[in-house]
């Protein structure tokens, strides 16, 4: 990676946290009349620890096409507020029952199921209202914002996925089945991170479908590469439990392929992703940066 193009995603780093904490801070409109209880638990699960690889994609794609990436910020964290209201409802007992996440108690462990529940509820709410109040948009990006951000968190998209997820669990199903399962469960949402980075900068029909192309692949390979790690990483570098969906009898693409398959197939969805970035003229951008970091991430 070159180091001008990874200075430059630190420094982005830096303002999507930033603006993380501006939207969660008690006396900002949205929340000042929130209970403290609801807003630490919010702040919890949004602001100890995580990759921001969705609000990171989300930036990068705005700053690629367009050479900037402050109108995107916004949309960037409610992108972030929506993966954070799914991991906290994800860890509850009802769900996935996890004790650990970023090497940290979940946040119904930490705060009461009935508060993670909660914090879960304002953190998909607050997303939309972002959006709704951000006036650097012209009201129709708004309105493009919210469709394509609604469409894949929701039944057609990550919550589709996790009900298909937990169908699934205990039972046999293909390679084939395990793609289409996370293509929604975890593969929509980080769509709809580059899907909003190109509505911020309005980017062109052709753009979008071949956006749509490359983030279909790159939230597939972002999986592929989650469960080989859980196979071959520790708990304290995961910082979640290591193996924990073997356990739960849950399919992975290690368990189905084979180890080396799966590392393969990882590879190969690289490629394809960056033979895309070349259709775009992007090969050398920030996108094709943070492609390289989803690929050859240790956790």
């Amino acid at each position: 990676m070159k180091i001008e193009l990874s200075q430059q995603l630190d420094e982005m780093l830096r303002s999507i946290e930033a603006k993380l904490e501006q939207y969660l801070q008690p006396g900002v409109p949205s929340v000042n009349q929130t209970d403290d209880t609801l807003i630490k638990a919010m702040r919890y699960a949004v602001l100890e620890g995580g990759k921001r690889l969705r609000p990171l994609l989300c930036c990068a794609t705005a700053l690629d096409i367009s050479g900037q990436y402050q109108t995107a910020l916004s949309a960037s964290c409610a992108i972030e507020f929506i993966h954070a209201y799914s991991l906290v409802h994800d860890d509850l007992p009802c769900m996935d029952d996890d004790a650990l996440r970023r090497g940290k108690p979940t946040c119904h462990v930490k705060f009461g199921e009935a508060t993670a529940v909660l914090a879960g509820d304002a953190l998909q709410t607050l997303a939309f209202e972002i959006i709704a109040n951000d006036t650097g948009l012209e009201p129709g990006t708004r309105l493009a914002l919210i469709e394509s951000i609604a469409k894949g968190s929701g039944m057609q998209g990550m919550v589709e996925g996790q009900i298909i997820d937990m169908e699934s669990t205990g039972t046999s199903i293909t390679v084939k089945q395990l793609e289409y399962l996370h293509s929604k469960k975890t593969g929509a949402l980080i769509n709809a991170a580059i899907s909003t980075g190109a509505i911020c900068c309005n980017a062109d029909p052709l753009t979008h479908k071949l956006l749509d192309r490359f983030g279909k692949k790159l939230g597939l390979a972002f999986q592929v590469v989650d469960d080989i790690l859980d196979q071959t990483q520790t708990s304290k570098v995961l910082g979640k439990q290591a193996g924990a969906d073997v356990i739960q009898g849950k399919s992975t693409f290690p368990q189905l392929m084979g180890l080396a398959a799966a590392q393969d197939y990882a590879q190969k969805l690289e490629q394809e992703c960056l033979t895309i970035l070349v259709e775009l003229n992007l090969s050398q951008g920030y996108m094709a940066a943070l492609t390289h970091r989803v690929i050859h991430r240790s956790f």
